[in-house]
């Protein structure tokens, strides 16, 4: 932990002013209901199959956009809101794109906190992505070529997924089961996280989860590439947290750790539905190259 640089004047009042960005983006309620519409418009015209049970809990349910053929890559996207709000049902926006560029794509949902901690939805996340590689033959997917991509908490998760040891997992598990993954404006030290006013009531973390829920302090993982962008226009933390996970698990790990131009918190995760832009290629790229 003491190697991670950071702000030195790190009062309440300035955490909340870099990570609420509800407050940072006036206009944030007219990209959620941009996703609802979006999201209600791509389950209609897309065979979608919904609220599939990956564990017992109640929220332990995802949705999966079958692939148009057999053995085509899997795209695996986990959504954002502070670990704390917004629904797999918000995000199936991003599917279409990916579907027909030949891609299954599975929408995990997660229980949210304070009802659960972080490192629980990590282990939720854990089993989604076990289910997936168990089950997604049968929706046209490959087990063998599975990628990740997530947005702010959904970024964090996508990082934590890339470090799982599968073996310890079930030793029927391949140590490689998750390919690469896209961080997308993630989070990777939750130290700030944990002092950060607006937050502290729902996520409750305390040090030891941070510790346990940090990429940024974990060794670089054995397998796969994690590839890291965040929008130019987000707050100076985000753009720190995307520069330290290169920084923590070194370019060959992380080749890609870019800005993208013009893209606040919320606008960012709109290019990955938009295939004319640089964000939408990237991620099609790497899907398929797995």
């Amino acid at each position: 932990m003491s190697k991670i640089a950071r702000p030195a004047k790190s009062t309440p009042a300035w955490l909340d002013s870099m990570y609420n960005n509800r407050a940072l983006v006036p206009d944030h309620a007219r990209h959620f209901v941009q996703w609802a519409d979006a999201s209600e418009d791509a389950r209609e015209a897309h065979i979608c199959l919904s609220n599939i049970a990956y564990g017992d809990g109640p929220m332990e349910t995802l949705d999966v956009f079958p692939a148009k053929q057999a053995n085509s890559p899997v795209m695996v996207f986990i959504h954002g809101g502070y670990w704390r709000s917004l629904d797999k049902s918000d995000h199936s926006f991003i599917a279409p794109a990916f579907v027909n560029e030949g891609a299954c794509v599975v929408v995990p949902n997660y229980a949210l906190c304070p009802a659960v901690t972080i490192p629980e939805i990590a282990l939720q996340m854990v089993k989604a992505l076990v289910w997936t590689y168990r089950h997604v033959a049968q929706h046209g997917g490959d087990p063998e070529r599975i990628t990740v991509i997530g947005h702010s908490a959904g970024g964090h998760l996508a990082a934590m997924i890339l470090s799982c040891l599968w073996k310890q997992v079930d030793k029927s598990l391949p140590a490689d089961l998750v390919k690469d993954a896209m961080s997308i404006s993630g989070l990777y030290d939750l130290e700030p996280i944990m002092k950060t006013p607006f937050l502290k009531e729902s996520l409750r973390l305390t040090p030891a989860q941070v510790k346990l829920a940090s990429p940024a302090y974990f060794k670089a993982p054995k397998h796969g590439k994690l590839y890291a962008l965040a929008g130019a226009d987000e707050s100076a933390e985000f753009i720190r947290h995307n520069q330290l996970i290169q920084d923590a698990w070194g370019k060959k790990k992380v080749p890609v750790c870019e800005l993208v131009p013009q893209r606040n918190h919320f606008s960012i995760v709109e290019d990955l539905s938009a295939p004319w832009t640089e964000l939408h290629k990237l991620a099609v790229a790497m899907v398929k190259a797995a």
